[in-house]
């Protein structure tokens, strides 16, 4: 069921807050154009000891050693066996081996970089002046929602993954939407499909018809204006539209989007209007309709060709839809 607790001056704040933020990053910007993001990996740590492989029990790891990473000095357990020189350190839970125990110390010092990277970008991004240490547990609303427009996906990822999981969605849903009309961050691509995918539960961030309309019009306006598909963030919104939401002002919004001036935003509509088919049959002439004017008038003719497949799939009740097209100009 969608959590009905909300709290309005605080959902009200936040998105303030971040408008804020996102308001001096675009001034201090020179280009407000996106960037297309690298493909998401998944961050795992920590990585496999290898001391594991070798059984190497806790009584050997009677030795002490030093490690220097960007200022900072770690301690190290060494383990000397006959299999080589193993180092364990236990405050950034990592291993290395070598058969010297300098080798040992530059092989542990190239696997805990990753990590460090990652404590670094997030203290930037949430402009805390220290590398994170701590969890994203730890973190407010506000913090995570900066970091969705995380360079690393795999962090603004996992700073999804904790807004889900918290209470109060509803208390962060005028924020996502304040996220999906962001126009000058970089990275605002990859932080609206993030966006995108929470509100595929529309109900749990916004339980009143007033609050999903909202949500629906900054989908509109994200199709109606894309100039491009990075991180597949305008096909997402069509497939929230048309395969999650499904209600009749979801249906309303497709359909202006299938005339839309954006072609990316139109392919996304197109492709919407089979599932909502499926989910909302009572639109299927609706759908039809629009689908053979834009088949014969469409100013794209590879959208024109697209929209006579999806025509042929819809009547012949297909169980799925010819691909999606793809632009040859596309990046």
């Amino acid at each position: 069921m969608p959590n009905l607790q909300i709290d309005m001056d605080q959902a009200q704040s936040l998105a303030e807050s971040l408008g804020t933020w996102l308001d001096a990053l675009g001034a201090r910007q020179t280009s407000h154009q996106p960037v297309k993001p690298d493909h998401y990996r998944p961050f795992h740590w920590p990585p496999h000891q290898v001391s594991f492989d070798y059984l190497v029990p806790n009584s050997e790891w009677h030795g002490r050693a030093e490690m220097v990473v960007d200022g900072e000095t770690y301690s190290v357990s060494v383990a000397r066996t006959g299999f080589g020189i193993f180092g364990r350190c236990d405050a950034l839970r990592a291993e290395a081996k070598s058969d010297t125990e300098e080798g040992m110390i530059k092989a542990l010092i190239q696997t805990v970089k990753p990590l460090l990277a990652r404590r670094k970008l997030i203290g930037e991004s949430i402009e805390s002046g220290t590398p994170f240490t701590g969890s994203f547990r730890d973190l407010d609303n506000l913090s995570l929602l900066k970091l969705f427009f995380c360079s690393d996906r795999s962090v603004a990822h996992d700073a999804q993954i904790e807004i889900e999981t918290r209470g109060n969605l509803a208390n962060v849903g005028p924020a996502l939407i304040t996220i999906l009309n962001e126009t000058r961050h970089k990275h605002r691509r990859t932080a609206q499909w993030l966006v995108l995918d929470l509100f595929e539960d529309l109900p749990s961030y916004f339980p009143t018809e007033e609050g999903q309309a909202q949500a629906l019009e900054a989908i509109k306006q994200l199709l109606w204006t894309a100039e491009d598909d990075y991180a597949r963030t305008v096909y997402k919104a069509g497939v929230v539209l048309g395969g999650h939401v499904c209600t009749e002002a979801a249906a309303n919004v497709i359909l202006e989007c299938v005339d839309c001036p954006s072609r990316i935003g139109r392919r996304s509509a197109m492709h919407a209007s089979f599932h909502l088919c499926e989910w909302l049959p009572s639109r299927r002439p609706d759908v039809l309709r629009a689908l053979r004017k834009s088949s014969a008038s469409d100013k794209e003719p590879i959208l024109q060709k697209y929209c006579t497949a999806l025509i042929k799939d819809i009547e012949t009740e297909q169980i799925d839809h010819v691909a999606d097209p793809i632009f040859p100009d596309e990046p």
